[in-house]
C-alpha cells in the first residue's frame, strides 16, 4: 500500500528548524513497517536529518553554511530575487531535497537525538510545500 499527503509548512526565518511534530501531527496513522519519504518542493531550502536534542546545532549550521556561501559574491549571475536567493541555491545542494525513514513498530525508527529539519535558506521563504509518501 502506497499513501500520500502534501503537506504545507508555516512560514519560518532562515535557519534550520525542527520539523518532526509538525510533519507528523499532519500524517495519517503509520504502518506497523514500512518506509517514509519525504520531498520538499522548492529548490532554495532543504531537509536533513541531524541532531536534535541541542538547539545549539541548528545555530551552529546556520554559521557554518553562511560562512561557506555567503550572501554578496561578486560573481554571481542568477541575483534578480535578491542577495539571498542564489545561496540558497547553492546551500540547498549541499544537503537534499528528500529523505528516507524506515517505519518500525508504527512509528519513524530515527535514533535517540535525531530529528527532521528544515534548512530555510531564504530571508523570507514563505510557505514551503512538502510531499510525504508512505510505503508500507
Amino acid at each position: 500500500m502506497i499513501a500520500q499527503k502534501e503537506i504545507t509548512l508555516p512560514s519560518f526565518s532562515r535557519g534550520f528548524h525542527s520539523i518532526t511534530a509538525l510533519v507528523l501531527e499532519q500524517l495519517p496513522e503509520l504502518p506497523d513497517t514500512g518506509i517514509f519519504h519525504l520531498y520538499i518542493k522548492h529548490t532554495s531550502a532543504g531537509l536533513t536529518i541531524n541532531e536534535d536534542a541541542d538547539p545549539l546545532v541548528r545555530v551552529d549550521f546556520e554559521s557554518v553554511f553562511n560562512k561557506m556561501v555567503p550572501e554578496g559574491m561578486p560573481f554571481l549571475k542568477h541575483t534578480i530575487e535578491g542577495p539571498d536567493d542564489m545561496p540558497a541555491h547553492i546551500k540547498t545542494a549541499m544537503v537534499d531535497s528528500s529523505i528516507s525513514i524506515p517505519i518500525t513498530k508504527g512509528r519513524l525508527n530515527i535514533g535517540t537525538w535525531q530529528g527532521i529539519f528544515l534548512c530555510e535558506f531564504r530571508n523570507q521563504g514563505g510557505h514551503r510545500k512538502l510531499v510525504a509518501t508512505i510505503y508500507s
